[in-house]
């Protein structure tokens, strides 16, 4: 929140005051953080963003028609067996 507050306030020199029909137009020099967060959004219009446009939706275009098809290669199942040691009989003396 403090980050915020702050770029408001650096933003408030560069921002046009567009008071809503019910409130009263305020100095270039007394503008609070909110009406300022009211008028961002201009200020980001012109700027622009660094993020790309986003893709169309819809349902993918699929398979090209005509592309040969390869089936995946399939292997044999390898089971691997635990092997134990045998028990050695005790020689009863």
């Amino acid at each position: 929140m403090p980050i915020l507050t702050w770029q408001l306030w650096f933003a408030r020199e560069i921002i046009e005051d567009n008071p809503l029909p019910w409130q009263k137009p305020q100095g270039a020099d007394k503008l609070t953080p909110g009406r300022v967060a009211q008028s961002f959004s201009g200020v980001l219009a012109t700027i622009g963003t660094p993020a790309r446009s986003p893709k169309p939706r819809g349902k993918s275009p699929g398979w090209i028609p005509g592309k040969k098809r390869n089936k995946k290669p399939h292997y044999p199942i390898v089971k691997k067996t635990v092997t134990r040691k045998k028990k050695q009989n005790k020689v009863a003396a």
